[in-house]
């Protein structure tokens, strides 16, 4: 009876909730939205012998899927059909697989077009039409097929700028010394076009950041290019189609070649932990033409000792202490036909150490945005430092009138002082790589001159300008956000605009801190520490596209292992990674809680998209690096390494280390028994049954080791928990607490929360990523929405409201300082924020049907927050998920994509008044096909649904 009332009480909001729908009529048309080759529209750089096939459908109805494909492969648009596929007919395969389809046609050839189309059939035998024509391009594919393209570089440094020079400090220094580092290059040459084009097509590897350029124009938007590896075993080139820039008669190539981080010998090269050499060599580059004309024939044009070279205005670049520019020195139209190069020297051919050059699959850097002055106003030395209200990477543009000779100095800083004074330089200053972030421009005195660097970012937020007249506005300088582009395609919003804030702080502190690898800060080190890599790498899934990004990544991680000796067996060798990848500033071997981002990376990877690929491809480096840590173990069973929880709050290395609650050995464990059932599953993937079974034993007996050595009893309480904050969290979230005592240990860990630390979390990276998703998940929604959202030291809204737009490496009380020391911009610390996805928009992706083939909806949420939206990008298409609560119901609207499914989970009240699309769940059931798992968990297919339920 009470059950009807409730029943009766939940559909009448339902009704009054969706008066006006009506249930959808299924319909059979398919369409394809969109179609993909790895995971691009109509690459055109193609490097993989098998590519993978992927297409997202849009059907409207009801539990629509897939039940067949057939993909055609051919060599052109006419032999595209059944009869004359010539390189892959796949027919008729009866496979729900709509992603990452494997190519399994003949060899592909390098450099060649090809053209495939895709049908399918859906659950009920339907066929859909053909979908249109798509195409993708190899690339180059091997070094021979650069032909006989040559590396040049400058063969004469003739730069004589007095401003060439920079301060070198470290903080072992006592005093600065003069630096120049390599100089910036230019080069030239004339191609004489004496046919009709049909195509022409540009291969560029830069060994440093180039520039090319075509009759005076630069070639594309890229900056910063390419993306940064271990040069000496990976280097990247970029493609450029460059048929519309060309043109009948004499064109003239130019180059612009700066260091980048491959000709980086001047930052850390009195670093104790680094090698003594940080520079690969001078920059130096290699760039083939191909040009195809209307005829049939073709030509190659590319770098030789043919080519001109001469140094020019931009008279010091480095990475970290930026650009100087004299514009005195300004070559004129160097890059054009007519120029007169008779004083130009002739390009040196370099022969770089490098083992192989492959396709940049990742977006590349680009300007993302301008940002004017918000705020301008005068410092005590009469000098003015201008606000641009965001903290981003990237550089100044300026705009400005001055005497020959007359030095402009920008100074980029994160932060001013605590009383607002002036610029504060303690987070960006240079003490860490040598050099403090400058800008440099000398003018020619010529009427407007115009600037903005080429071969350096930094990271800051004010910008302090000496040797100008005049108050600076926003036609006299902006800041340019410059970062890798990747394109965002998740989102969230909620009711609750403190939850906002978190989530666009975070995104921003993400976004600055992706140039090709995933750094952590855009300013002291700009170097991708493995830790920091898989503590936001969820989060950077759940809202940007990052398939390729992490793949690249993971080869920065194999191409930076070295043979190490193992703990307890050292006559054994192990490749493993160090802390930072890639890179020759390479800290010690990594730690398990950093070096686990090996094994990491690719699970997360695989449990977003879906695509094994990854694991398979970077199997052997996992199981190798996993056996490294098992040499770790002791007596008892732990292992004896790791880093630590890195920044809680007040924690400092030198000064306060004890503020660091939880023992690194603790958190490592942690992590390492997670990383032993991915392992387990990844053996599995891989046939390797011995190890699957090796990893499900050593699992169980690290549970068990664990729970002996590190879980106690709270004295004066009848709580449990694992000594820290941190740990308590992990254990919850990894499944390593007993079951019979989660309940004991949950309120363990909400005492030590309430009662012991005043309502604050005191957890650093690996802890702070969980503990909001796990107190949800324990009922206790409401707890981790107030250690959130206090405006007390230490907490996320006490960041925000001390004025931070990303999120600082450390948490200390700032107010209580000078001005805030170490980095303001650390993406380690936006990895929380996954919760705003995973609790309060309730939706993740199963770990049995990855890749959101099926994916679980629970939003777990605060009764402060009243409704949440949340779209989340999968490789069958967006997940909505829109809920919101009245009179104690919660109402949703859930789309799911077409060939996924989602599993609703709900406890044993909330099923029992579960009212879909305006129907009670039985005859729900029927109409929609729905299936019933574990009781209470609710199987929906493809469609659109609104769900309501009691919250109460």
């Amino acid at each position: 009876m009470i059950r009807n009332h409730l029943l009766f009480a939940v559909a009448l909001v339902a009704l009054l909730y969706v008066s006006c729908s009506k249930v959808p009529t299924p319909q059979t048309s398919i369409s394809f939205e969109q179609l993909l080759v790895n995971s691009k529209v109509n690459p055109s750089t193609i490097e993989s012998d098998q590519p993978l096939f992927s297409w997202i459908v849009d059907v409207e109805g009801y539990n629509k899927s897939q039940l067949a494909y057939h993909i055609l492969v051919a060599s052109s648009q006419e032999k595209l059909n059944e009869d004359e596929a010539d390189l892959w007919n796949s027919d008729k395969v009866n496979s729900d697989k709509s992603t990452f389809v494997k190519y399994q046609g003949k060899a592909l050839e390098a450099l060649q077009k090809y053209f495939w189309k895709v049908k399918i059939w859906d659950e009920k035998g339907a066929s859909s039409e053909w979908s249109e024509i798509q195409e993708f391009k190899m690339g180059l594919m091997n070094t021979e097929n650069w032909g006989a393209a040559k590396w040049i570089t400058l063969n004469k440094d003739t730069r004589t700028s007095p401003h060439r020079f920079r301060d070198y400090k470290t903080g072992k220094m006592k005093k600065p010394e003069l630096v120049d580092g390599f100089p910036a290059s230019y080069f030239r040459n004339i191609v004489n076009v004496n046919k009709q084009i049909e195509n022409v097509q540009a291969y560029v590897c830069g060994l440093g950041y180039y520039e090319l350029y075509l009759n005076g124009s630069k070639v594309g938007d890229h900056v910063l290019d390419p993306a940064p590896s271990n040069y000496d075993k990976q280097a990247y080139y970029v493609n450029y189609d460059i048929t519309e820039q060309i043109k009948s008669g004499k064109n003239a190539f130019g180059i612009i070649l700066g260091n980048g981080f491959y000709g980086q010998n001047i930052s850390w090269k009195r670093d104790p932990e680094s090698d003594k050499d940080l520079a690969y060599g001078p920059p130096t580059v290699k760039l083939l033409v191909k040009l195809k004309y209307e005829d049939g024939s073709s030509e190659d044009f590319y770098t030789d000792e043919n080519w001109k070279e001469a140094t020019g205005p931009i008279v010091f670049n480095n990475i970290y202490g930026g650009d100087t520019y004299d514009a005195r020195y300004e070559l004129g139209e160097w890059n054009t036909v007519d120029y007169n190069d008779a004083s130009w020297g002739n390009a040196k051919v370099a022969a770089p150490k490098i083992k192989q050059i492959s396709a940049n699959q990742i977006p590349p850097i680009k300007k993302l945005k301008e940002f004017e002055p918000q705020k301008v106003f005068k410092a005590p030395d009469g000098n003015w430092i201008v606000d641009f209200g965001q903290n981003i990477a990237g550089w100044v543009k300026l705009n400005i009138q001055g005497k020959a000779g007359q030095l402009i100095e920008i100074t980029t800083t994160e932060a001013l002082l605590t009383n607002g004074k002036d610029i504060f330089q303690g987070s960006t200053g240079g003490g860490a790589n040598g050099m403090a972030q400058i800008y440099k421009y000398i003018c020619k005195g010529d009427g407007i001159e115009s600037w903005e660097p080429k071969f350096s970012y930094h990271g800051f937020r004010y910008a302090k300008i000496e040797g100008i007249s005049k108050k600076p506005d926003a036609d006299m300088i902006k800041a340019v956000l410059v970062a890798t582009d990747i394109q965002e395609t998740g989102s969230f919003t909620s009711s609750d605009e403190l939850l906002n804030k978190m989530h666009s702080i975070s995104k921003w502190t993400i976004v600055d801190n992706l140039h090709g690898i995933p750094e952590d800060c855009p300013h002291r080190e700009k170097c991708g520490w493995l830790g920091d890599a898989h503590a936001f790498c969820e989060y950077a899934l759940y809202n940007y596209d990052m398939y390729d990004f992490y793949i690249k990544y993971m080869e920065d991680i194999r191409t930076q292992m070295r043979p190490t000796k193992g703990h307890n067996n050292p006559e054994i060798k192990f490749q493993v990674p160090t802390m930072i990848a890639p890179g020759k500033r390479t800290s010690t071997y990594a730690k398990i809680d950093w070096g686990v981002a090996t094994m990491y990376l690719p699970w997360y990877n695989y449990k977003f998209y879906g695509d094994d690929t990854i694991v398979k491809e970077y199997y052997e480096e996992m199981r190798n690096l996993t056996n490294f840590y098992l040499d770790f173990k002791g007596e008892n069973g732990i292992m004896q390494d790791g880093m630590g929880d890195w920044c809680p709050p007040r924690w400092d290395r030198r000064k306060n280390p004890s503020a660091m609650e939880c023992d690194p050995i603790i958190s490592a464990n942690a992590y390492f028994y997670d990383v032993l059932g991915i392992m387990e599953i990844f053996a599995k993937m891989n046939n390797d049954v011995a190890f699957a079974v090796k990893m499900k034993k050593e699992q169980r007996e690290l549970k068990e080791a664990f729970n002996n050595q590190f879980l106690v009893e709270i004295p004066n309480t009848k709580h449990k928990w694992y000594q820290s904050q941190t740990a308590t969290v992990q254990a919850l979230q990894f499944g390593l607490a007993p079951e019979n005592d989660i309940e004991s240990i949950v309120n363990g860990l909400a005492h030590d929360i309430v009662a012991v630390k005043g309502g604050h979390h005191s957890t650093g990276i690996h802890g702070n990523r969980y503990i909001y998703t796990v107190l949800s998940k324990y009922g206790k929604a409401d707890l981790a929405y107030q250690i959130l959202t206090t405006p007390d030291f230490p907490s996320q809204t006490y960041i925000m409201n001390s004025g931070f737009t990303t999120w600082p490496e450390r948490q200390f009380v700032w107010e209580e300082m000078e001005g805030p020391t170490n980095s303001l911009n650390h993406p380690m610390h936006s990895g929380f924020a996954a919760y705003f996805y995973e609790s309060l928009g309730g939706i993740k992706s199963s770990t049995q049907q990855v890749g959101f083939k099926q994916f679980i909806v629970n939003p777990e949420f605060p009764s402060k927050v009243t409704s949440t939206a949340v779209s989340v990008p999968t490789p069958y298409g967006i997940v909505n998920n829109t809920w919101e609560t009245k009179e104690g119901n919660l109402i949703m609207e859930l789309k799911v994509p077409f060939n996924s499914k989602a599993k609703l989970q709900l406890t044993t009240s909330e099923f029992e008044s579960l009212i879909i699309n305006d129907m009670p769940f039985d005859d729900a059931k029927d109409q929609y096909k729905l299936k019933l798992e574990e009781k209470t968990s609710v199987i929906l297919g493809s469609g659109n649904y609104t769900i309501i339920y009691s919250k109460s």
